[in-house]
């Protein structure tokens, strides 16, 4: 009997013949036009790669600062230079350091975790009496508790995480009052007293304040009290924090403020919150919040949060920078707008490198500052193995769902990424684009066949045999348009059948607070993958 597979199997491969895609991959009746933001809305310079980046060249940049999935910024200013770290949820290593020296150029200097201590969320990295700390919220064993590790130099070696015994509580903001304590302030307006060397707590959990309230009216995912981060300036502690939840709808998440003349209260609410939201659901940037005020190197001031981008939800939440100023009044108010046009670049700075190469040989590790094992189990690194011909990745579960995937973060709108793969034994390897073990797409290949992946399985019905022990692969991701190709020589390449529209990958159909990552895996019960020649490049 035909079945509807069969069928199916049939019209795709009867229509796969020899073809060499250029550089896009739309379908070839011109349907899946471009997303917003429309065409004519100002436009990124290109980098390393071709990658977007912000800054422009003539004094002005574009947001955002970071693009790609870098969610809940926690930023340090540290003499001339500025440090930022993100939310690294489940992938090790985890917790990436940035740097810059202007606010707009950000590269990667190290990972402060190597070793997954759960999913991590937002964090704070401080630098108090010479010393760094990173307060980081983590789920693990479906328990939420608050870590530390520290360093006397930011770029490590960083300490063993210290469990402060802080249950059911994210998103801590340390702060030194006026009575020269140190504090963490929580989520759901809590806050805990630590000890003068910021490694446990002097005091039980108290609810100390409470965050502005907006309309009933307004459309927001939740109210969701979280990320303070707290500051002195002049007279006043001020305390910034989010409301209205992190996805959902775009109009929700906002930046809420309040001030206090002492850290013990009562705080005082800003007339001008919220001091960003997103009212408009055709904005370029969506869901705006979770923000640090920082002061610029030439003495201006600025929010640095995260906001999706309009029709690039599958790029995660990516890094804004918005100027303030004072008020007579001393409050501050958002000078930026909805970000989608050119902004001055932050006075006194000086540019240094923006962004890093994606593209690996695999002749160093580059694991922590590019790569990280997605929904990892214990001691994946020892999986890896460097050689004189690539990377060699043991085998781990039935497929990707499972198996642990080699992820890095892109941020561009389309891209292209192709590497060589060379499964041994029973190992299936291959190319991916995966948001989590519930969803993914892409192809693998192994024990003389091409395997493909959709719908977050393998479809086994459309197994493609091939003559080969080492495949090149290949895979076009055109503004959520993927397709796939593959050759035996690197020089004759092969499309493969199906073609896949991504769009919907992402947080408010998946959950994770994820982004849909380029990856490779290495599947199986035995055996493992050789991987060579990892390439990235950013399309037009």
């Amino acid at each position: 009997m035909t079945t509807r597979r069969d069928l199916m199997k049939s019209a795709l491969l009867g229509g796969a013949g020899s073809l060499a895609i250029g550089g896009t991959a739309r379908a070839q009746d011109g349907s899946a036009p471009a997303p917003c933001p429309p065409e004519n809305l100002p436009q990124w310079r290109r980098g390393i790669e071709g990658q977007r980046i912000a800054d422009l060249g003539n004094g002005m940049f574009l947001n955002p600062i970071v693009s790609g999935d870098h969610p809940d910024p926690t930023i340090l200013k540290d003499g001339d230079v500025y440090y930022m770290s993100f939310s690294s949820f489940d992938s090790v290593p985890g917790i990436v350091i940035w740097k810059s020296t202007d606010l707009v150029n950000w590269t990667p200097v190290t990972a402060a975790l190597p070793e997954s201590v759960g999913s991590v969320w937002a964090l704070d990295l401080i630098k108090h009496d010479g010393r760094y700390f990173i307060y980081i919220p983590a789920l693990r064993n479906n328990s939420q508790s608050i870590l530390v590790i520290y360093a006397d130099d930011i770029e490590g070696p960083w300490s063993e995480p210290i469990d402060l015994g802080i249950p059911n509580r994210i998103d801590p903001g340390h702060v030194v009052g006026e009575d020269g304590k140190r504090y963490l302030f929580m989520n759901a307006g809590s806050r805990v007293e630590l000890t003068d060397d910021g490694l446990a707590t002097a005091g039980p959990v108290e609810q100390t304040f409470e965050l502005w309230q907006y309309p009933d009216d307004w459309v927001v995912e939740m109210y969701a009290g979280e990320g303070p981060k707290l500051m002195k300036r002049g007279e006043y502690f001020y305390l910034v924090a989010a409301v209205g939840g992190t996805a959902g709808p775009p109009t929700g998440h906002m930046v809420v403020v309040s001030r206090s003349k002492s850290i013990h209260g009562p705080w005082e609410q800003c007339p001008y919150n919220p001091i960003v939201r997103t009212s408009d659901p055709d904005e370029r940037w969506w869901s705006r919040g979770h923000a640090t005020v920082v002061e610029g190197p030439g003495g201006d001031w600025w929010m640095v949060y995260h906001g999706y981008e309009n029709g690039y939800r599958t790029l995660g939440r990516q890094t804004l920078l918005d100027p303030i100023e004072w008020t007579e009044d001393g409050w501050f108010r958002a000078l930026g707008g909805d970000l989608s046009q050119p902004l001055p670049k932050p006075k006194g700075g000086k540019a240094g490198p923006a962004g890093r190469a994606l593209s690996d040989d695999f002749s160093s590790n580059k694991f922590g500052i590019q790569w990280s094992f997605c929904e990892p189990g214990a001691n994946e690194a020892r999986r890896l193995q460097y050689t004189e011909g690539g990377l060699l990745v043991a085998a781990k579960g039935e497929g990707p769902q499972n198996c642990s995937p080699i992820a890095c973060k892109a941020g561009d709108h389309a891209y292209q990424v192709s590497i060589i793969c060379e499964p041994r034994g029973e190992a299936i390897g291959g190319l991916l684009q995966f948001y989590n073990g519930k969803g993914f797409v892409g192809f693998g290949f192994g024990n003389g066949e091409v395997y493909t992946y959709n719908y977050n399985q393998d479809q086994g019905w459309l197994r493609i045999p091939v003559d080969t022990d080492r495949l090149h692969m290949r895979m076009t991701n055109d503004r959520h348009i993927v397709t796939m190709e593959y050759s035996v020589n690197g020089t004759d390449w092969q499309r493969h059948p199906w073609r896949y529209e991504t769009s919907g990958l992402h947080q408010n159909v998946f959950g994770d607070f994820l982004s849909l990552r380029p990856a490779f895996f290495s599947a199986g019960a035995s055996g493992d993958v050789l991987y060579t020649d990892f390439v990235y490049k950013a399309l037009p």
